[in-house]
């Protein structure tokens, strides 16, 4: 997740708390209903964000993750071509050489 999708997200829970007190009130509710409405949306919304965050860390869906496993891919097939290349060049004797020692 990007900074950027982190500002919007906390801008968004904000909204949403700022929404739910204004709100509450038009609905019958006086003002410590409306505190309490309140809060207990944006602690559940909190609780739900850390508990995906705690989620993804156990499972290992981080981003950081996912791109260094998408570079690590990426890297072993480029080094992967590049021995091949380099193997195919050698004469057969050389090739038959190395898959002996190799074994």
């Amino acid at each position: 997740m990007t900074k950027g999708k982190v500002v919007q997200i906390g801008l968004l829970i904000s909204l949403l708390g700022i929404l739910s007190y204004g709100l509450a009130p038009q609905f019958g509710a006086d003002n410590f209903t409306a505190s309490t409405i309140s809060s207990f949306i944006l602690i559940s919304i909190v609780i739900t964000w850390v508990s995906s965050y705690v989620y993804r860390v156990v499972n290992g869906k981080m981003t950081f993750m996912e791109q260094r496993k998408r570079y690590r891919k990426q890297y072993e097939k480029f080094f992967n071509d590049k021995l091949e290349t380099k193997f195919n060049a050698l004469s057969k004797e050389k090739q038959k050489e190395l898959m002996e020692d190799l074994e």
